[in-house]
């Protein structure tokens, strides 16, 4: 893909520029499915297995405040918002 995605599709690290950055979001969002409830738990293993510089807790927060996911305040579950 690019420098920042290997062949093996791990996220090396957390771009500066906002294009670079909806890149990485977007193959990131790509390995939830729509539509379906994730524990943040949940969400941690995914993220982890698909980038290699260990701020899972950056990634989460970016694919919410993107509007990539949403997330339930009280119960802390996750969801892919579908592709529009």
């Amino acid at each position: 893909m690019t420098a920042l995605i290997t062949d093996d599709g791990i996220v090396t690290r957390w771009p500066a520029k906002v294009a670079d950055r909806a890149l990485v979001l977007d193959f990131l969002a790509a390995k939830f499915e729509p539509d379906r409830d994730y524990a943040e738990r949940e969400v941690n293993d995914i993220l982890k297995r698909h980038h290699s510089f260990g701020d899972r807790a950056l990634l989460r927060c970016e694919l919410f405040e993107s509007g990539r996911f949403l997330r339930n305040p009280l119960t802390a579950i996750y969801r892919r918002v579908e592709d529009q």
